[in-house]
């Protein structure tokens, strides 16, 4: 069963073109929307395993520049 999650992010002021462009580049991303509110991306992300995503976010996300913040949701039923 594959692991969807989806992810809120808030970057730095002038930083989210980067940041968007950093996150499609990830293989395990599936969309990434810029977006108005108190985030300025919404990305969605799917794994096959859990622990794929709390990778993605500790390790890979956390280390892009320009996060800020992030809210993770995973989806529980879809």
């Amino acid at each position: 069963m594959v692991t969807r999650a989806y992810i809120l992010i808030e970057t730095a002021t002038g930083k989210t073109s980067e940041v968007s462009e950093a996150l499609k580049q990830m293989a395990i991303m599936k969309a990434v929307d810029t977006v108005t509110g108190p985030f300025n991306i919404i990305a969605t992300a799917e794994a096959d395993y859990l622990p794929s995503i709390s990778d993605l976010i500790s390790d890979v996300m956390h280390s892009v520049p320009g996060i800020v913040k992030t809210v993770t949701c995973l989806s529980v039923r879809s």
